[in-house]
């Protein structure tokens, strides 16, 4: 075992959270940092035009390529469950949407923590100081922060006709989804910078590289905790087919995601006891919740063909359209490769007794089967749904000791009732919204999941039928109050009952956000590194 030396802070995982952490600690130049990636230093032109995603997603240069167990609630179903592989993790492939969620989804954090600071109003300031926003300094939002957003560089004549179709559905317009209740219909904006992706590696990691105390390794498969009793002293991992050893001064923390940090618990012995006997670990510290608790978005994407107004489809599959594309991306850094994979978003309630939208919806204009074919050759836009407060729980837990072995992912999309119902509700919602005054000059025509589907019960099969994740896994190591047996952390995101030893990305979630989930990991790692440079300080006072 190569004994790959000595650090005040490990970092196992250099996705989102893994860039904002190696920032703000190592910004201290009298400590030393380490930080561990799995993938590699990418830099493949597709991580940086947008459209990109198209071909880093189910690509395994830039993605873990996992997939779930068949999903009963999918109708038997196995899907992929995309995760960005190398620095700046699902940055590199993810849909470059920037939302915070609601104010509602903090403030439970705060109730179920019992720790006023994960409310709204204390997380605001730390969304706004990493923000570089558009329109600059404000109420709602920051400047001069390492995260960028812009608004978008293209718009659809049919998107926007969908738009003023949902405000004749009861669903008003609104300036912006980020100022704490997201209710209406806007288009997105996006981690970009001048028609280019913006990631947490280029935004975080790329200015502070050259700091002598960070040291950044690629291609270091993390496998273990090294403890000594109930203290975590570093970390075992492997660099091709040799398996090195850190160690660490101060603290380890785990930034691997909520697919990889309950792994790197597991196999360290930390989790359910009767998990970890029956894969012949032994056990070093009991804690059941590991690898529980499981919350993700599913999107139910229904499609519409139309006429007399233009899509994307027929642009796409021909080579003058494509030619053009190009064209446009090249001389101007606008046009369809600016895309992210959805445009127009809208929130909703499922219905009156709901007091903040509980739906969410992406809008393309374009459509496919299934991602990774070919655009349909028809004009149609696609209006993608989703719960955005499921009520399904599933778990992530590892197979074998094997580090490099794929987990166990069971989701249990549509497990609960409750959801089987929203998503009847949801469908019905798109429908009506496909329905009103303006859409009808271009005759919108249900082709999925199609006309058939009407009870609920009927609702609930087509939702197995059409829905897909949306890929904001959360909540497998989360936070809670000390008397919860099923936390994994306190509220300061310790893991309980193990000393050096943190976990800070979406993992710690307790609820999933109103919204896609990657600036509130952001968000997570730039308060979790607050905290941990806050008890050093009181450490050696």
């Amino acid at each position: 075992m190569k004994d790959f030396g000595e650090f005040d802070y490990i970092i196992a995982g250099g996705g989102a959270a893994g860039c904002v952490l190696a920032n703000r600690l190592s910004a201290d130049p009298d400590i030393s940092v380490l930080l561990l990636e799995a993938g590699n230093d990418e830099k493949w032109i597709w991580t940086k035009i947008p459209v990109g995603y198209l071909y880093c997603i189910n690509n395994p240069r830039t993605d873990w390529c996992y997939r779930t167990e068949p999903e009963p609630g999918l109708n038997g179903r196995s899907i992929l469950y995309a995760r960005g592989k190398g620095l700046g993790g699902s940055t590199l492939i993810n849909a470059m949407l920037y939302l915070r969620g609601q104010a509602r989804d903090y403030d439970e954090w705060a109730a179920l923590t019992g720790d006023a600071g994960w409310a709204w109003d204390q997380v605001l300031p730390v969304f706004k100081g990493v923000e570089d926003h558009w329109h600059g300094e404000g109420e709602h939002h920051g400047s001069g922060g390492e995260w960028r957003v812009e608004q978008q560089r293209l718009r659809w004549d049919i998107l926007d006709r969908f738009a003023e179709a949902a405000a004749q559905a009861g669903v008003p317009a609104t300036p912006d989804f980020n100022r704490g209740n997201n209710l209406g219909v806007s288009p997105f904006e996006v981690n970009q910078k001048k028609g280019t992706r913006w990631s947490a590696v280029r935004g975080f990691l790329d200015p502070v590289r050259q700091r002598p105390n960070l040291h950044i390794v690629t291609g270091a498969l993390s496998d273990k905790l090294v403890m000594d009793g109930a203290r975590v002293t570093g970390i075992a991992f492997r660099r091709g087919d040799e398996t090195c050893v850190a160690t660490c001064r101060i603290e380890t923390v785990l930034a691997a995601g909520a697919v990889g940090s309950p792994g790197i618990l597991q196999r360290s012995g930390v989790g359910d006891p009767a998990l970890l006997q029956s894969l012949g670990i032994d056990v070093a510290h009991a804690l059941p919740g590991v690898g529980n608790n499981l919350q993700d978005h599913l999107q139910l994407r229904s499609i519409y063909k139309v006429q007399g107004i233009h899509t994307l489809n027929r642009q796409a599959n021909s080579l003058f359209g494509k030619m053009k594309m190009a064209l446009d991306y090249a001389l101007f850094k606008r046009g369809p490769l600016t895309m992210a994979p959805s445009q127009l978003g809208l929130f909703a309630c499922s219905d009156e007794t709901v007091a903040t939208p509980d739906l969410e919806y992406h809008v393309q204009p374009l459509s496919l089967d299934k991602f990774g074919d070919p655009l349909h050759t028809f004009p149609a836009f696609t209006a993608s749904v989703c719960d955005l407060r499921p009520q399904s729980r599933g778990s992530i837990h590892i197979r074998d000791r094997d580090p490099a072995t794929a987990p166990r992912i069971a989701p249990n999309y549509l497990s609960h009732e409750a959801d089987r119902i929203k998503a009847a509700k949801a469908i019905r919602l798109t429908r009506r919204i496909a329905g009103q005054a303006a859409l009808a000059p271009y005759r919108p025509q249900e082709h999925l999941p199609g006309p058939g589907y009407d009870s609920d019960a009927d609702l609930a099969v087509a939702a197995g039928h059409i829905g897909t994740t949306i890929f904001h896994p959360v909540g497998t190591c989360r936070m809670g109050r000390a008397d919860d047996d099923t936390a994994v952390t306190d509220s300061r995101l310790r893991v309980r009952g193990i000393a050096g030893l943190r976990v800070v990305d979406a993992s710690i979630m307790p609820t999933i956000t109103s919204g896609n989930t990657s600036s509130p990991t952001i968000m997570i790692a730039s308060r979790g590194a607050q905290m941990i440079r806050e008890d050093r300080r009181d450490a050696r006072a």
